[in-house]
């Protein structure tokens, strides 16, 4: 495995701390995808993130899990406007 150079790793940490979480996953698991064996480990410590977060970002490119553009999360998701809280 081809390792990236001390200046290629400070911009791709710079660049990964921009990115909101999902494209981080899928950034960090299209750059271990690039290196190979061991690449995965090698992205985690270089991005500083989870060997788990690649693989999720890996599974959500397999499984082509694309959202529309515009969204960062599935219709649905997040906070539920106060006046749609079930109260008790």
């Amino acid at each position: 495995m081809k390792k990236y150079n001390v200046e290629s790793e400070q911009q791709m940490r710079a660049f990964f701390e921009t990115l909101s979480e999902k494209d981080k996953r899928r950034y960090a698991a299209v750059e271990a995808h690039k290196l190979g064996y061991g690449g995965q480990l090698y992205m985690a410590q270089v991005l500083g993130c989870s060997a788990r977060t690649i693989q999720r970002g890996q599974a959500e490119l397999k499984a082509n899990a694309m959202l529309p553009k515009g969204r960062i999360r599935r219709p649905g998701g997040g906070r539920k406007p106060y006046d749609k809280k079930t109260t008790f």
